[in-house]
């Protein structure tokens, strides 16, 4: 399906995501995947999917959501990691995507942080401010939900468009008052500044996110062996974080090899982990998650998601079912 949807935030892509017909043949793939902080970077640094597949796998680490969207419209790569709201701008575009595994309940993980020097303390108190987010990121969507229900204009917000490095770098010259943000970024803006509200607060008032994996529909049918492998190592390794939280502890060896791939400080990763929350793989192939077609947990959140931003103009044009860009077939495969 194509759509003529226009985006107030994401650059046109192209739609025909050649993925799907350039590695169908091959055992080699090119994965997005982004700064968030999870237990499967001590398998990404082991090389566990390639041991198990022997594919030759590239990981090629990007900015935000919208850049990997980019990326996978446009043929670069196949298989990203996606933000709630990104993924519903994708399925909203007609990019032909489907969400295979939860990476992460986001919970309480981002957070909108306010500079001392700003005087900030509400959302109210942001008029006039300048506040930088990653556009199309699940931090974007829920600030904007959150200043809707403030009842709080965004118009009288200077909101700016940055990465999180952009971002580090303007908190430090001093040109910022707020963020909203994730780590390895939210330590360093929390080091002078205080917590205005949190991803997990805004989920309470009805906007929830998480990241997932996205996978081009083509691609995946024809490689469906990789694909287990590769949701396997991604549940077996929330299952080992659950069971022995110990080891990812502040000096240990698994959250050095974290940090090493997103650039954040050893001595970080414990907190972060703690504040997502990591579905089992037979609760992701459940209807709390991804299964159960358009009533599915994951599909409903993005229909709900895809209400909002139209509401705000965002999106111009949303699909009548959610659900066929949910695909829970591999999660169901990894809980044998």
């Amino acid at each position: 399906m194509k759509s003529t949807a226009k985006f107030a935030f994401l650059l046109p892509l192209a739609f025909a995501m050649a993925a799907g017909s350039a590695h169908a043949q091959t055992k080699e793939v090119t994965i997005a995947h982004q700064d968030m902080i999870v237990p499967f970077r001590v398998q990404q640094a082991a090389g566990a999917v390639e041991k198990a597949t022997g594919y030759k796998i590239s990981w090629k680490m990007f900015g935000g959501g919208g850049d990997v969207i980019k990326a996978m419209a446009s043929g670069q790569v196949p298989i990203g990691e996606v933000g709630s709201s990104p993924i519903t701008a994708a399925a909203a575009q007609g990019i032909d995507i489907q969400v295979i595994w939860v990476l992460d309940d986001i919970n309480n993980a981002e957070q909108l942080v306010a500079s001392n020097k700003s005087g900030v303390t509400s959302l109210a108190g942001l008029k006039g401010k300048k506040v930088a987010t990653p556009f199309v990121s699940t931090a974007h969507y829920q600030l904007l939900f959150a200043l809707n229900k403030a009842g709080v204009n965004p118009k009288e917000i200077q909101i700016l468009n940055l990465r999180p490095p952009e971002i580090a770098a303007a908190w430090e010259r001093g040109d910022l008052d707020a963020t909203f943000i994730w780590e390895p970024v939210l330590s360093k803006v929390k080091a002078d500044g205080k917590v205005v509200m949190s991803s997990a607060d805004i989920a309470k008032q009805g906007a929830p996110t998480f990241d997932g994996i996205i996978v081009n529909r083509a691609w995946a049918a024809a490689n469906k062996d990789f694909l287990v492998a590769y949701v396997k190592a991604l549940a077996d390794a929330d299952k080992d974080y659950k069971a022995n939280t110990a080891k990812y502890g502040k000096g240990s060896e698994y959250a050095t090899a974290i940090a090493k791939i997103v650039g954040a400080k050893p001595d970080d990763i414990p907190g972060v982990l703690a504040d997502y929350a990591f579905p089992t793989a037979a609760e992701q192939a459940s209807d709390k998650w991804l299964g159960g077609g358009a009533k599915g947990g994951v599909a409903m959140a993005l229909e709900n998601t895809a209400k909002f931003l139209m509401e705000q103009k965002r999106i111009t044009e949303m699909p009548a079912d959610f659900g066929k860009f949910v695909n829970p077939e591999f999660a169901a495969a990894a809980a044998k």
